[in-house]
């Protein structure tokens, strides 16, 4: 085997094509690859440190699956390592992970032409404008020696699995597909950096950044080739359809802090914990399809790195992890990760703005794209963008339904920039976290700028620590900047509106407004950063930092992070609840921490299981009460239409509060608290009203009025609730295991039509928005899995009903929320975790880990997370084990 040789960081390397090798071991496969190092060293190259990279050149890995088909992936170093992990995730996740390699190269609409409303076209630009592969391959030349050695090792790993398996036996999603290939280093990072965007700039790749230019200037792209549709009244239509395509995509998004991600996530501190160490509960609310998938995997490379966890498809370390000495959770954040800004143009030109008086140009870049348009030869569209200084242009009067002017039409022009545009650091901030021992050096990571993004982090060690970190990417304004934002919000309520919508909206014609390029190059640095360290809890359900732990509010921190003092979502409500009273359990059938009120990492994982929500505890007595009250007098519903209630009633009467698979009653109630919460305000009809000095409790209290009535609020929700259950013949007296449930779909290639794959199972849990319930369960209405192009099939739902299908019978198809999620505690022994990834590890349905964990899920099975040595060998398991041979 020839490898080529290893360059200094700051050379422009490629990985050569990988021959197979490796040879298969008892529950374990041994994997040998290549990359670009020899393991040499002169005067003028530094010499090559083994821990990162082989010496011989040769990348070798043990991969031992366990459980489950969790791989345990062990080498001599870290590029190694990641070869075994992106390897194993690859075997497990190969149409999706070369699906999003197409998406990050901008090549969607190249395989599978424009897409419905031009979405690939107009991704494909806006990713290019966005410099999402550009900005990768500047980039990649100086990131460190650990990064470069996680990609080009995952990469390998990658490239080998694609190489060695026939197209023809690939999953149906990508078999015989020409854009399932080998991939580049580069290719990967980009990746990252659609990643690191999912709650900024891809956000705005939808039409926003595609619309951007002067008014009186055409939108469209314009055609440098198409043999198939040459006409120029075809290409018209098109490009007048692609405008408007664009117009509906930039429209769609209204708030920018909502990226359709959630998670709860506990740190227990020794005060509370059966071994008086620490404890976590980790909880991730994700897509159970696409490429936000978490995936399982244990790396270790001995006397360096021993990290298990889970990270989103393509990561090359797992990010939400434990090692022996600490573990840590993420939830997506309040804070904001980009900032707009108002540019002033110079009188009588749209592509200069002044800036302190001075002029500053606004410039363009032209790009090309292919459109796969069924004939041999691509069609090939081109168009120009446009930057300031910050970024990108956007055609704001879009994104803000016309609360902003479009761009030059009274003097202005908007731009933004993007905190994570940037992803240099993302794999060493990751890594350095696996590394840690204790806190300090935890704490560490973020002191010297790491970034998790767009999240949270929450922590436990085995010292009995309990931490919390606000760890995201936000801009640092000046206090000057800050006061006029302050201002603004209180003096301007259109302003206002922005705001709370998630646009910050900064004056560009000042330099005041620019963020703060200090030690962070712009971020807030650590010193300034929202954090808790306790020893009894700290806790965050994608709620702002405030209400961390009640006992000791945070506050004065920049608006960037977050609201102070606002009411709290249901999820955080139960949350805090079970952590005030460890020893009552609600309506469910065991407390959260059991009969001695300390936690352990059973108890953790049963406090998701128990499947207690909010809003049952907080309202169902009071409507049982109003049941009870109206009888089988009518109700008269909102439509007008008096009808009775008492047969529901009846069920609500037997219910038992909770949202288990053997509930009776929890789909009616859901139909209820949809109709009585409405937009989230319960019409105004909760009498105490919000107390920031009491935020679990309040609001509350229904009105009285009418009360037990047929214009009874409560009553009239439920009577209009019913109203969709009977449409779709749904009785009363179901188990809510027989109305909602989990049904893999797909088994198609991009453009076919979607089938269900295998069995369908009984989902435990409720809709954390509308039912409130901490074990947070959703349906997906999305016609393609996550963030992909592979068909899937959705529902069309019922309004108000927390996604119920309008098709008869067919329920609640549950397709996000509870993903990955454990317990976990630390012993005098080490930890001790019990989990399960609720849609298992892999995404083809030959596998025999497709839907192994579902149905572990479905009953409340879960199984222990192996860490030790001894514990992997006298767990591994040979299914699905592969023998490879050069």
């Amino acid at each position: 085997m020839t490898c080529s040789k290893h360059y200094p960081t700051g050379l422009r390397r490629r990985l050569p094509n990988l021959p197979v090798l490796g040879m298969a071991l008892a529950g374990s496969l041994l994997l040998t690859g290549c990359f670009d190092g020899d393991g040499s060293s002169s005067s003028s190259e530094p010499e090559l440190n083994t821990q990162l990279f082989p010496a011989d050149g040769k990348f070798t890995a043990d991969i031992r699956r366990t459980t489950n088909g969790i791989p345990h992936v062990k080498a001599d170093n870290l590029a190694s390592a990641a070869f075994g992990a992106g390897y194993a995730q690859t075997q497990d996740n190969v149409c999706l992970l070369a699906e999003a390699i197409v998406k990050a190269r901008s090549e969607r609409a190249k395989y599978f032409g424009e897409g419905p409303g031009n979405r690939h076209v107009i991704n494909d630009f806006s990713y290019k404008a966005q410099k999402i592969l550009s900005g990768a391959e500047e980039e990649y030349p100086n990131l460190s020696d650990e990064t470069r050695a996680m990609i080009e090792g995952f990469t390998a790993g990658y490239n080998k699995y694609v190489s060695e398996t026939d197209p023809g036996d690939l999953p149906a999603e990508c078999r015989d597909q020409p854009w399932v290939k080998e991939i580049t280093p580069v290719d990967l990072f980009a990746h990252y950096r659609i990643v690191g965007q999912y709650a900024s700039g891809a956000l705005f790749a939808t039409g926003a950044v595609f619309l951007a230019v002067p008014a009186g200037e055409s939108t469209a792209a314009t055609v440098v080739m198409d043999q198939a549709n040459a006409t120029s009244e075809n290409q018209v239509e098109n490009f007048t359809r692609m405008v408007a395509d664009a117009r509906r995509g930039a429209s769609s998004q209204t708030d920018y802090q909502d990226i359709g991600l959630g998670s709860n996530a506990w740190g227990i501190g020794g005060d509370l914990t059966e071994q008086g160490r620490g404890a976590l509960l980790a909880n991730p609310h994700f897509p159970y399809t696409g490429h936000r998938r978490l995936y399982q995997v244990q790396m270790t490379v001995p006397g360096y790195l021993n990290t298990n966890g889970a990270g989103l498809l393509g990561t090359a370390i797992p990010l939400i992890n434990f090692n022996e000495n600490l573990a840590w959770s993420h939830t997506v954040t309040t804070s904001r990760r980009f900032t707009l800004y108002e540019l002033t143009l110079k009188n009588g030109d749209n592509f200069t703005y002044i800036k302190d008086g001075e002029e500053k140009p606004i410039t363009s870049e032209t790009y090309q794209i292919e459109v796969n348009n069924g004939s041999p030869t691509p069609t090939i569209l081109e168009k120009t963008f446009y930057f300031s200084e910050y970024g990108p242009m956007l055609a704001a009067d879009v994104v803000t339904s016309g609360g902003l002017p479009a761009w030059g039409t009274d003097g202005t022009a908007f731009t933004y920039r993007d905190a994570n545009a940037s992803t240099r650091r993302l794999l060493d901030t990751w890594l350095q976290m696996s590394r840690a021992t204790n806190l300090e050096e935890f704490q560490e990571v973020f002191q010297n700028c790491g970034s998790t993004l767009w999240t949270n982090t929450t922590y436990t060690d085995d010292q009995g620590n309990a931490y919390y970190i606000d760890s995201s990417s936000v801009p640092e304004l000046s206090d000057a900047a800050l006061a006029v934002v302050d201002f603004k919000r209180a003096a301007s309520e259109p302003y206002n509106q922005l705001f709370n919508a998630g646009l910050t909206l900064l004056d560009g014609s000042k330099s005041r407004d620019d963020w703060v390029e200090g030690e962070c190059n712009g971020l807030v640095p650590f010193e300034k950063r929202p954090k808790l360290l306790r020893t009894d809890w700290v806790q965050n359900s994608n709620d702002s930092y405030w209400a961390t732990n009640p006992n000791a509010f945070l506050t004065g921190y920049s608006p960037l992070f977050g609201s102070e003092e606002t009411a709290l979502n249901p999820r955080t409500r139960i949350g805090i609840t079970m952590l005030n009273n460890p020893s009552d359990s609600g309506f469910a059938d065991t407390a959260p921490a059991g009969q001695d009120g300390k936690f352990g990492a059973i108890d953790l994982i049963n406090v998701i299981y128990n499947n207690r929500a909010w809003y049952s505890e907080q309202f169902l007595p009071e409507l049982q009460e109003r049941c009870a009250a109206i009888g089988t007098d009518p109700v008269n519903g909102t439509d007008g239409d008096p009808r009775s209630v008492d047969a529901a009633c009846d069920v609500l009467q037997a219910w038992n509060g909770v949202y288990d698979v053997d509930s009776v009653g929890a789909h009616v109630y859901r139909v209820f608290i949809a109709n009585y919460r409405g937009e989230g305000d319960f019409g105004g009809d909760l009498v105490v009203q919000f107390d920031p000095e009491n935020p679990v409790e309040t609001p509350s209290t229904p009105s009285t009025n009418n009360e037990g009535m047929a214009n009874d609020a409560m009553l009239v929700a439920l009577a209009d609730g019913l109203e969709a259950l009977d449409q779709v013949n749904i009785a009363y007296d179901e188990a809510l295991g027989d109305v909602q449930y989990y049904q893999p779909s797909g088994g198609v290639p991009p453009g076919g039509t979607p089938v269900t794959q295998l069995q369908s199972f009984p989902w435990h849990g409720g809709d954390g928005a509308i039912d409130g319930a901490f074990n947070a369960v959703r349906v997906a209405a999305s016609p393609v899995a996550e963030d992909t192009v592979f068909p899937r099939i959705a529902p069309t739902t019922i309004d108000d009903t927390a996604g119920l299908s309008d098709q008869e019978g067919e329920g609640w198809l549950m397709a996000y929320g509870t993903s990955y999620h454990f317990g976990l505690e630390f012993t005098d022994e080490g930890p001790v975790a019990f989990g399960l990834i609720s849609y298992s590890q892999s995404s083809d349905s030959r596998s025999p880990y497709f839907n192994d964990q579902a149905q572990r899920f479905s009953e409340k099975n879960y199984r222990q997370f192996w860490f030790t040595e001894a514990d992997i060998e006298a767990n591994l398991i040979n299914n699905g084990t592969i023998s490879i041979s050069n």
